[in-house]
């Protein structure tokens, strides 16, 4: 997300005019301990990209978990009688209702095909953000990718390595495909933020007659995992 300065400009609580959301091409598979900064910083340099401070860079949960090892292979996972009982409620294979309780705080939802949890990271989610698609073929064995252990954590880091390798003060945002109440379709949502603020608080600012905001938190992270 190139903004004209959106990261650096919003600290001061002046905002850019102009949003412009550039896709990095050729982005090769990603594999355990693949190096995601570098990576871009040469998908990049292909596209003819030079990258400025205030610059948002999204990455998508899914190539984040790989980088991290965050792939498990169902056959290994042996399940309790928790995620037997639950696998009976909802018909779901009791090797990933196994996983499902390991990453969760509780289990908001269950229906059948359906578990709803609350992540260990806050963030209520089907299956806790437990994925099955793309990940490796199927004749490589069952596998499954959980979130990474930490995005917060990991966009710093990704962050830093920015700053490091090209001196420019960029934020990261990592997003995940996300379901809503009522309403049909995924959208993206952040659940690592580094480099901008995940919210702007707008209460207490007057509208545009003056009258005190009294509830108004914008979800800029959100926002902009989406687009």
């Amino acid at each position: 997300v190139k903004d004209s300065g959106l990261n650096r400009n919003m600290r001061k609580g002046v905002w850019a005019t102009d949003v412009t959301v550039t896709a990095i091409h050729d982005f090769p598979l990603v594999v355990s301990g693949c190096d995601i900064v570098e990576v871009t910083l040469t998908c990049l340099t292909k596209q003819e990209i030079l990258i400025q401070s205030g610059d948002i860079f999204v990455f998508t949960q899914k190539i984040v978990s790989k980088a991290e090892g965050r792939e498990v292979n169902l056959q290994d996972v042996v399940p309790g009688e928790e995620a037997k009982k639950l696998s009976i409620e909802t018909g779901k294979d009791s090797r990933l209702v196994e996983l499902i309780l390991s990453e969760s705080e509780q289990i908001i939802r269950k229906a059948s095909d359906l578990i709803v949890a609350e992540h260990r990271l806050g963030i209520i989610l089907a299956n806790a953000g437990i994925d099955h698609s793309n990940i490796k073929p199927d004749e490589s064995g069952d596998w499954v990718l959980l979130l990474p252990v930490d995005p917060d954590l990991t966009s710093r880091q990704y962050r830093q390595k920015f700053w490091e390798l090209t001196g420019q003060d960029v934020g990261v945002i990592i997003s995940d495909s996300v379901g809503r109440a009522w309403r049909n379709g995924t959208v993206g949502l952040a659940i690592g933020v580094a480099g901008l603020p995940a919210i702007e608080d707008h209460r207490g600012k007057p509208d545009l007659f003056g009258v005190p905001l009294v509830s108004s938190q914008e979800a800029v992270a959100d926002e902009l995992a989406s687009a």
